[in-house]
């Protein structure tokens, strides 16, 4: 009887303080401006200081959201945010809010929101994760788009 008592206990005490100890995750990620609206990143885009960030999670079966936590891009348009818990059982996302460049403040819609792995439970070891960079529009595509994405199509064919 003792024997089953300490692997139940093992079984259901041992994961919690394996985790007890670990370090949050750091979600690192860039916000960009996409001056030629592209739709991706060219040498004409720059990176937005001062950019909000929410990253949220959603209950697997109910989508009903369980988390969420915003940040601030720095003067080099990067964000780094902390997320303490483990979300195994969620799906996150890190989603663009808010510009604070007046030209350059619609989400394009398809580089707006990026998911993100928030558990320990897929075999990665690092709390640090990067996410792919998300960009507003210019409302104005720059002067030297044209020729910029005429090149880089050229250089696909």
């Amino acid at each position: 009887m003792a024997t089953k008592l300490f692997l139940l206990l093992a079984i259901c005490v041992l994961p919690v303080l394996v985790n007890a100890n670990r370090k949050p995750f750091q979600i690192i990620g860039k916000v960009y401006c996409d001056a030629c609206r592209a739709g991706f990143e060219t040498i004409k885009c720059s990176n937005i200081p001062g950019a909000r960030v929410e990253i949220k999670c959603y209950d697997r079966t109910t989508l009903r959201l369980k988390f969420s936590v915003g940040a601030e891009t720095d003067a080099t348009g990067i964000y780094s945010i902390l997320v303490e818990d483990d979300h195994q059982d969620q799906i996150c996302y890190a989603t663009l809010v808010s510009s604070p460049i007046k030209s350059c403040a619609v989400p394009d819609t398809r580089r707006n929101k990026v998911t993100v792995i928030l558990t320990r439970s897929n075999g990665a070891v690092s709390n640090i994760h990067f996410a792919n960079a998300m960009g507003f529009i210019q409302d104005t595509a720059a002067d030297g788009c044209t020729e910029l994405i005429r090149s880089l199509l050229q250089d696909d064919e």
